[in-house]
C-alpha cells in the first residue's frame, strides 16, 4: 500500500472517530444542558423559560431528537472506521463507493436548513471542518482497479443468507425512514403523535416563539440525514462485506446498530413518549436487526456459513 493510500485510510478512520465523538457529545448535551448557547440565543429565551411551557414536554421533545441524532452519528462513525481499516484497506472498491454515498448523504443533509430557515452556525462550522478531511481521505484512498465491487457469494438458505437479508432490510429501512423524516422536517415538521405528546398545536409553538418550530425542524431534518447516512453504510456493508469469518464486521454492525436503536427507542421511554404507532417502525427495525445479528454471529465469528 502506498503512503498516499495509507494517509487516506487514516483520514477516513479519523472522520469515523470524529463522528463518534460528536455523537457522544450530542448525547451528553441532551442529557444535561439540552440546548446549546447559539440555540437559546436564536430563540431569545433560556432553557428554564422554555421548560415552563406545557410541562417541559416541548424541551423534552427537542432532546429526544438530539439523542436519536447522536446515536446515528455513533453508528456512522463505527461503520466508517471499519470500512476504512478493513475492506478499503484491502482495496475493495465497494467500500469506497459505500463511504462516498453515505458521506454525500450525511454532509448534504446540512443543506436542509434551506427548507426550514435555521442556519446552525456551529453545525455548519463542524461540517466545514470535517468535510475536507473526509473528502481528502476518499481522494487519497481510491482503490482504482484493484478489486471490483462484487458481493460475496452467500448460500441463500443458510444462517448467513438469512442474516444478510435481515441486515440488508434493516439498512434499506433506515434509508427510507431517514428520507421520510428529513422531508417531514423540511415541510410540516410534526406528525400527529408528536403534537399529541406535547399537547400543543403548531400555533401554540409559534406563540411561544416564532423561531421555535424552525429550531425543532433543524433537529428533525438533521436526524433524518444521519439515519440515511447510517443506513447506506450498513446496507453497503451487509450486501458486499458479509462473508464467513468476517468477525470484525459482525462487531462493527452489532455496535453500530445497538447504538442507533438503543438511543432512538430508549429516549422515548425516558421522556414518556411511548406511542406504539409512533414507535412501531423502530420496533420492527430493531427486531429484524437483532434477528440478523443473531443469525450472523456464528458464520461471521466462527467462519462456518451453515452453522
Amino acid at each position: 500500500m502506498s503512503k498516499r493510500a495509507a494517509l487516506g485510510l487514516r483520514l477516513v478512520a479519523l472522520t469515523g472517530w470524529a463522528l463518534i465523538a460528536s455523537g457522544l457529545t450530542a448525547l451528553a448535551l441532551a442529557a444535561t444542558v439540552k440546548l446549546l448557547p447559539h440555540d437559546t440565543a436564536f430563540l431569545g429565551m433560556s432553557v428554564g423559560h422554555l421548560c415552563t411551557f406545557h410541562g417541559c414536554r416541548v424541551l423534552r421533545f427537542m432532546a429526544h431528537d438530539r439523542v436519536a441524532f447522536g446515536g446515528s452519528l455513533i453508528a456512522i462513525g463505527v461503520m466508517y472506521h471499519w470500512m476504512a481499516l478493513a475492506p478499503l484497506a484491502r482495496g475493495e472498491r465497494w467500500a469506497w463507493w459505500g463511504l462516498a454515498a453515505s458521506g454525500l448523504a450525511g454532509f448534504a443533509s446540512f443543506l436542509t436548513y434551506l427548507g426550514y430557515g435555521y442556519l446552525d452556525l456551529w453545525h455548519g462550522r463542524a461540517t466545514l471542518a470535517l468535510l475536507p478531511v473526509f473528502a481528502a481521505g476518499l481522494a487519497l484512498s481510491y482503490p482504482g482497479g484493484r478489486r471490483g465491487a462484487a458481493a460475496a457469494r452467500v448460500p441463500l438458505l443458510s444462517r448467513l443468507g438469512f442474516g444478510r437479508a435481515a441486515l440488508v432490510f434493516t439498512g434499506a429501512g433506515m434509508v427510507l425512514a431517514g428520507a421520510t423524516i428529513t422531508v417531514i422536517g423540511m415541510t410540516r415538521v410534526f406528525v400527529p403523535q408528536d403534537l399529541e405528546y406535547m399537547a400543543v398545536e403548531p400555533a401554540h409553538l409559534h406563540a411561544i416563539s416564532p423561531r421555535l418550530v424552525p429550531l425543532i425542524a433543524h433537529d428533525r431534518a438533521g436526524f433524518g440525514g444521519g439515519l440515511v447516512s447510517a443506513g447506506l453504510a450498513i446496507l453497503a456493508c451487509s450486501w458486499f462485506g458479509i462473508r464467513p469469518g468476517e468477525r470484525s464486521l459482525w462487531r462493527a454492525l452489532a455496535l453500530a446498530g445497538s447504538a442507533g436503536f438503543a438511543t432512538a427507542i430508549g429516549i422515548h421511554f425516558v421522556i414518556g413518549y411511548t406511542s406504539f404507532s409512533h414507535l412501531a417502525p423502530a420496533y420492527a427495525g430493531a427486531i429484524v436487526f437483532l434477528a440478523g445479528i443473531g443469525l450472523l454471529r456464528r458464520p461471521l465469528v466462527d467462519g462456518n456459513p451453515r452453522r
